[in-house]
């Protein structure tokens, strides 16, 4: 910032001392920018969009996390072990990210808050509680039975209901990543949810062609 400030200086400045006014202006211009600037990046609150979608896509992460590991010790298919492995990786650094920006914004990194209510009037049919799964969670989540159910799972069924559960976990986290994109504009938040919105929507198909292979379908999207 202070190198443009300085160019901008620099050119409105002219060789000779004739009209000193209008360097003073332009420096004032200037300034006038840096604080608009600072001011629209100012620290989110504790009930912005940015918090909600840093809490609730940690907590969303974190059972994919659970989810993916359950699987990586139920198959020897090295495509599956592969794919969970980086659910893992990938999405256990992103929520390191998510609670590292609570921290620097001085927000609890639990919410008082229900879930998705930094949706609220902006989900699909104008309420937070169509954004969300029966049972008041997060779009996409699995239920504890559904929990159960992979963790017990063996061989081929277990492969299947890991596809099946994640396909709809990861389209409920592209929901909520383009609902954040929808209201949000700091820059920061909404280049790691479009990042969330690519790659998970890359993960989806690659899971539907393994889910394909087996003779699966995918489960109702979220």
């Amino acid at each position: 910032m202070s190198t443009d400030l300085d160019a901008a200086v620099e050119t409105a400045s002219p060789p000779r001392r004739s009209f000193p006014l209008l360097g003073l202006i332009a420096v004032l211009l200037a300034a006038a920018v840096l604080v608009v600037f600072f001011t629209r990046q100012g620290t989110p609150s504790d009930s912005s969009p940015e918090a909600g979608f840093a809490r609730d896509m940690g907590v969303h992460h974190a059972q994919a996390v659970e989810m993916s590991f359950a699987l990586r010790d139920k198959t020897s298919d090295q495509a599956l072990r592969g794919l969970a492995y980086d659910i893992i990786t990938t999405q256990s650094t992103q929520r390191g990210i998510f609670m590292g920006w609570l921290q620097q914004w001085g927000l609890d990194q639990s919410a008082s808050r229900p879930p998705m209510a930094w949706m609220s009037g902006h989900g699909h049919g104008g309420g937070a509680a169509t954004a969300m799964a029966p049972g008041g969670t997060m779009p996409g989540m699995a239920t504890p039975a559904e929990m159960d159910r992979l963790r017990a799972a063996t061989g081929k069924d277990a492969e299947i209901l890991f596809l099946q559960l994640m396909i709809r976990h990861h389209q409920g986290g592209v929901e909520m990543a383009e609902g954040l994109l929808r209201l949000s504009s700091r820059e920061e938040v909404r280049a790691f949810a479009q990042h969330i919105v690519d790659s998970q929507n890359a993960e989806i198909r690659t899971m539907k062609e393994f889910l394909a292979a087996r003779g699966a379908q995918p489960l109702p999207a979220p």
